[in-house]
């Protein structure tokens, strides 16, 4: 159809400059507010993975240290180290001598001598060491545990390292890739078996004896995430549970364990 000379054409709509520079404005604000929140999110997430994480296996391994498990050999995976910083005092609470005993999957070191069959290639090696008592000495009849260092003997600081016991699937045995493994969630956990404080000489004294001996107080502190420099973050927390039971060495291998649930044992 031809369009005469005479009739005007109409305006065809559309945005102009302007308008166009205005929303991409509006538009970049937005997006500048969205990725500096996105950040967050993501940390938030991480954190809640990780305690997730850190809060089973924690049950796990409580359990396991309540019930003296003697073949969770599965932790041999992911307990890589132990250490034990101890200290022995004399009978007047002085300091006589201090040192650091190692444990890995390859070898063992206590008191400055090489051990290998204590070294960390089974579970049960495994949890001797995370139930080594706060206090203990060495007498002829054997290590038995104390209820403190007052009268001598020696002090004990346990720490275990840790990869991830629970979580991504991708972190598991068998895992042959490098990256993969040193990428993997790893926290340090200190681990405190401590005695039940007992009551002054005379004041029910037997009975307080009887209720130290066979009841503890188990402490799990986890730091996390462990750094490559040997560091942890911010992650910090602490699990706490009453154990009945002898806590005694077993004649074998002379790592120590929770026996049966019993109140008769009075050193």
């Amino acid at each position: 159809m031809k369009i005469s000379a005479l009739q005007p054409c109409r305006p065809f709509a559309a945005f102009t400059m302007i308008e166009i520079a205005i929303c991409l404005a509006i538009i970049g604000v937005a997006l500048v507010g969205i990725i500096g929140v996105l950040p967050y999110g993501m940390n938030t997430q991480r954190d809640n993975r990780q305690e997730t994480v850190i809060g089973q296996d924690a049950n796990h391994l409580i359990e396991l240290i309540r019930n003296g498990a003697r073949g969770a050999n599965d932790l041999t995976n992911y307990v890589y180290a132990i250490t034990n910083s101890w200290a022995f005092y004399d009978s007047n609470s002085n300091i006589v001598s201090s040192g650091v005993n190692s444990y890995t999957y390859l070898a063992a070191k206590e008191y400055g001598n090489s051990i290998p069959l204590r070294a960390l290639f089974t579970g049960t090696n495994i949890i001797g060491a995370l139930s080594i008592p706060e206090f203990y000495t060495n007498t002829p009849s054997g290590w038995h545990p104390l209820p403190n260092v007052f009268q001598g003997g020696y002090s004990n600081h346990v720490v275990a390292y840790v990869r991830s016991i629970s979580g991504l699937a991708a972190e598991k045995p068998p895992q042959d890739n490098q990256i993969m493994r040193e990428d993997t969630f790893t926290y340090r956990l200190f681990v405190v078996n401590a005695p039940i404080v007992q009551g002054p000489i005379g004041v029910n004294f037997a009975y307080n004896q009887n209720f130290g001996a066979t009841l503890h107080e188990l402490r799990l502190t986890f730091l996390w995430p462990l750094l490559p420099n040997g560091k942890t973050g911010s992650g910090r927390q602490t699990f706490r549970t009453a154990i009945a039971g002898d806590l005694r060495p077993d004649e074998n291998n002379g790592w120590f364990y929770y026996g049966p649930q019993t109140f008769t044992t009075i050193p």
